[in-house]
């Protein structure tokens, strides 16, 4: 789609909010909701291999989701934003530089965290109460999954650059048939479909790791090939500070929020994983519930990023809180509609993974506590979203610390007094409910800049 016009000003400075916001949050949801699927698909490929390798899946999954936060969500952001507020401003080259600065940022990113993961990994699971063949299980999967760090931070970079034009389909479609191979081959190298030798939770995690390098490669010749409105002209472009800067002051800061949700997580699977196995994987299990709505607040939060950016960098601050605000209604509707229904039945989750009655009553905990605060929860990460498009992320960072400090705090008394497996979920709860809150009171009395007459 075209970002510019020569008659006016770019479309998204004056296109109605709501429609828009809608127009572009259903092919991102809709990509976000297969990304979170494939990993579904996992889960459910390992619940086969039994309850140990469940409990790995719990243990391991928090690097996963910490890697897919820092790639699309918080870094992606400033991304995002970076190259939203430059387009708003009426300065293309700056844009098409910010896209080569980002992709450098990318793949030393990628390094680091793969390079980290191989190295700390046993540890660091060990440390979360990993044990026996739990930790084998997690183990065999990590080794292979964090392989393909590099492409992870390639996909979701070159992604958010190109959302950061108000083009949403190309991420979309790209991150939509990822997910459909990931799905693909790792049944076919995890379960051992057709020709292909059974190779367990190093299996699945090969197949994901193939799946983003082919999504890798796609954006990379489509933003090279000047199909885009951002061209990626590395050979062309030299380092410039200034504008690594423009991204790293609001992706790294905005770095901060995804470590503290995985912290926070990091805790609680501790705290549960002294109840045993069954709990561990009923936990397992409901987190998993989490990583399908994180996508779809992110759909809509991400949504509002160009808008809010672009808004921004024209000066026009009244629109931009107009869709910040807009986002975060229709994120808290879809995720407190959707915490309702499990809630209410929560074995039509759990039961896709297992029948195990002491699993599925551990999820069921689980739920009835977190199920009704999950608008709440995506409230706060809407709001995240659009304050990184305003180039404004310790709002919801300082959020995310009040969060964290009320888990640490209540996790060492809950430990303690050695409290029934519930309160660890009545803590979750509350934890969400303080982020969602907060949230709202730091966006609203962080000021945003000066609108332009």
């Amino acid at each position: 789609m075209s970002e510019t016009s020569p008659a006016g000003p770019p479309p998204l400075l004056t296109s109605p909010i709501l429609p828009t916001l809608l127009r572009f949050a259903l092919p991102n949801m809709g990509a976000m909701l297969a990304t979170a699927l494939a990993a579904i698909a996992e889960t459910r490929y390992v619940g086969g291999f039994g309850s140990p390798a469940l409990a790995g899946m719990a243990l391991v999954f928090p690097f996963v989701m910490f890697q897919m936060m820092l790639s699309a969500g918080a870094m992606g952001g400033g991304v995002s934003s970076a190259v939203s507020r430059a387009l708003g401003a009426g300065d293309p080259a700056r844009a098409n530089a910010l896209a080569v600065h980002a992709l450098w940022i990318a793949l030393a990113a990628g390094v680091v965290y793969m390079v980290a993961m191989l190295t700390l990994g046993e540890t660091l699971l060990a440390k979360l109460g990993g044990q026996g063949e739990a930790l084998a299980q997690a183990m065999a999967y990590a080794n292979v999954a964090f392989l393909g760090s590099v492409f992870v931070w390639l996909v979701n970079t070159l992604a958010s650059v190109i959302r950061g034009a108000g083009n949403m389909a190309v991420p979309s479609v790209t991150l939509f048939l990822v997910a459909l191979l990931q799905v693909a081959l790792g049944g076919a190298f995890g379960l051992g479909w057709g020709p292909f030798p059974r190779l367990g939770m190093a299996g699945v995690a090969a197949g994901s790791v193939i799946a983003y390098g082919a999504g890798a490669a796609w954006l990379w010749a489509y933003l090279v090939s000047g199909r885009s409105r951002i061209a990626l002209r590395v050979g062309a472009t030299r380092f410039q500070r200034a504008l690594f800067a423009d991204i790293l002051r609001v992706g790294a800061v905005a770095c901060i929020s995804p470590l503290q949700t995985v912290l926070t997580i990091l805790i609680l699977t501790r705290l549960v994983a002294q109840f045993g196995t069954d709990a561990l994987a009923g936990y397992g299990i409901g987190t998993r519930l989490e990583f399908l709505l994180v996508p779809i607040a992110f759909a809509v939060g991400v949504a509002s990023v160009p808008l809010v950016g672009m808004a921004i960098g024209a000066g026009r601050i009244a629109r931009a809180r107009r869709a910040a605000w807009t986002a975060a209604a229709l994120a808290t509707a879809i995720l407190g509609g959707l915490g309702l229904i499990v809630t209410v039945a929560p074995d039509l989750w759990t039961r896709l993974f297992t029948q195990d009655p002491a699993v599925l009553a551990a999820a069921a905990s689980y739920f009835g506590w977190a199920g009704p605060v999950y608008g709440l929860f995506g409230l706060g990460l809407s709001l995240y979203f659009s304050s990184l498009g305003a180039g404004k992320a310790i709002g919801p960072v300082l959020a995310g610390t009040l969060r964290l400090v009320m888990v640490a705090g209540g996790g060492v008394l809950l430990a303690m007094w050695q409290t029934p497996t519930w309160t660890i979920f009545a803590l979750l709860s509350a934890g969400m409910a303080v982020y969602g809150f907060s949230s709202v009171l730091f966006v609203r009395f962080t000021p945003w800049g000066v609108e332009k007459a």
